[in-house]
């Protein structure tokens, strides 16, 4: 499981305790947070946050399998801004530090909140991000020595279909919950495939390039 997967699983796990209906942007800077702590302290940059201040139970894990929760349109922008910035540096896959590079624009909720308290601007802490970044190159580069061997099979994981169109995973599993997308789930597992020729029902042409008859 890469750490963005696990942020999510935290950022779900954070929406399901405090009673939220679909996980939001807050949700998912709390799971980022989760996600890179040690000892219940997140350090970014000079920040050292508590995540105890933060309402995050750090000791306790998510118990059993996800559960179905709806992503708000919010978080779903949320992962698709944190893909483009993935691509625009290079990197394969969508990572924490891409993520929390997705929330520096956001002055609003719990990000807004930290803003406020620390002083934070959003070059202060995309730099402060993009050195936490640079602990997690290494990783990503080792994905891409298999990324030719995914490319020839017919029927791909969530993760590698998202890959495939250069989308987050969450958006990809939003489009397999609305039913948008087919997915077909491994015989007595919960394993989720994808074919590579459904990729394109998700695809649409833009309104100016249709054909006047």
């Amino acid at each position: 499981m890469s750490n963005a997967d696990l942020a999510a699983s935290f950022a779900i796990f954070a929406a399901k305790q405090h009673g939220a209906g679909e996980v939001r942007p807050d949700h998912i800077l709390l799971g980022c947070l989760r996600a890179i702590s040690r000892f219940g302290i997140a350090t970014i940059g000079p920040w050292s946050l508590d995540l105890e201040a933060l309402g995050i139970d750090w000791v306790r894990q998510p118990e059993g399998s996800r559960p179905k929760v709806a992503y708000s349109k919010e978080a779903v922008e949320l992962f698709d801004r944190a893909a483009e910035i993935a691509m625009s540096s290079g990197d394969t896959g969508v990572s924490v530090s891409h993520l929390l590079a997705a929330l520096a624009t956001e002055d609003g909720g719990l990000m807004g909140e930290l803003k406020r308290a620390h002083g934070i601007t959003s070059a202060s802490w995309r730099a402060a991000v993009a050195r936490l970044g640079a602990n997690e190159a290494n990783g990503a580069k080792r994905d891409t020595v298999t990324s030719g061997q995914k490319s020839a099979r017919e029927y791909l994981t969530p993760e590698e279909a998202a890959e495939t169109l250069s989308i987050h995973v969450q958006t990809m599993r939003a489009y397999i919950r609305s039913g948008r997308l087919p997915a077909y789930r491994v015989a007595g597992e919960r394993a989720l495939r994808i074919r590579r020729a459904d990729l394109e029902k998700v695809l649409e042409p833009l309104g100016g390039e249709k054909k006047e008859e």
